[in-house]
Order: structure tokens, then C-alpha cells, then sequence
């Protein structure tokens, strides 16, 4: 019994830390996106392709910093248009693609190692 506990809490300590440090990360990026976008808002020169794509893959990792109040800028107003959006929607939808392909492969990966072995129903003998 003992042993089960030790067990189960390890694997609860392991995933809080890690949670902990997914949020911590989630975090500084968030704060450089802000930072960087501070600055890039100043430029006269509208947000293009290459600005919408690192803005769209970028854009999920500021939820931290929206949930605790800070206002983090997360699409520029200032863009050339359909450029600019087609970036961000790729930026997006690779960054989801990413999160939820290593998500997804991890949980098969651990269905398979947990998944009990099946036994042959009529033995040959």
C-alpha cells in the first residue's frame, strides 16, 4: 500500500512541476511577445507575413499573462492585409498542430506501454 502511494504522489509531484514550469515558460514568452510587440507597434511600417507568422505561433503561449491581468498585445492593428493574416492563421494552426501532434502522441505512446497484453484464448497444447 505503501509503495502505491509513493508512487502516485511522485507521478502527482512530477506533473505539478511540470505544469509549473510549462506555465513559467508560457509566461516569459509571453512577456517577450509583449515586449517585442511594444516596440514593433512604434515601427511606421505595417506588421507583413513573417510578423503575423511569429505573432500566430506565439499567441497561445500569452493566455498566462491574459488570465492574471496583464494586457498583452496579440495581433498588430497595423498590417498589410491578407499577408499579414494568412501568416497568423499558418502561425496559429502550426503552433496547435505542434502542441496537439506531440499531445496526442504522447497519450498513444502511453496506451500502448499500459495496455494489458492479451492472452491466447485456446492454448494450443
Amino acid at each position: 500500500m505503501a509503495a502505491t502511494e509513493t508512487k502516485t504522489t511522485s507521478r502527482l509531484t512530477r506533473g505539478l512541476f511540470r505544469f509549473g514550469c510549462l506555465l513559467a515558460l508560457a509566461a516569459c514568452i509571453g512577456g517577450v511577445l509583449n515586449l517585442s510587440a511594444a516596440r514593433l507597434e512604434r515601427d511606421a511600417r505595417p506588421a507583413g507575413f513573417t510578423r503575423g507568422l511569429l505573432q500566430g505561433a506565439l499567441m497561445p503561449l500569452a493566455m498566462p499573462n491574459l488570465l492574471v491581468g496583464n494586457d498583452v498585445a496579440i495581433y498588430a492593428s497595423q498590417n498589410t492585409g491578407r499577408n499579414y493574416k494568412l501568416g497568423y492563421s499558418l502561425g496559429v494552426n502550426l503552433c496547435g498542430l505542434t502542441f496537439f501532434g506531440l499531445f496526442f502522441w504522447r497519450v498513444s505512446r502511453w496506451r500502448r506501454r499500459n495496455a494489458p497484453v492479451p492472452r491466447a484464448a485456446n492454448p494450443v497444447q
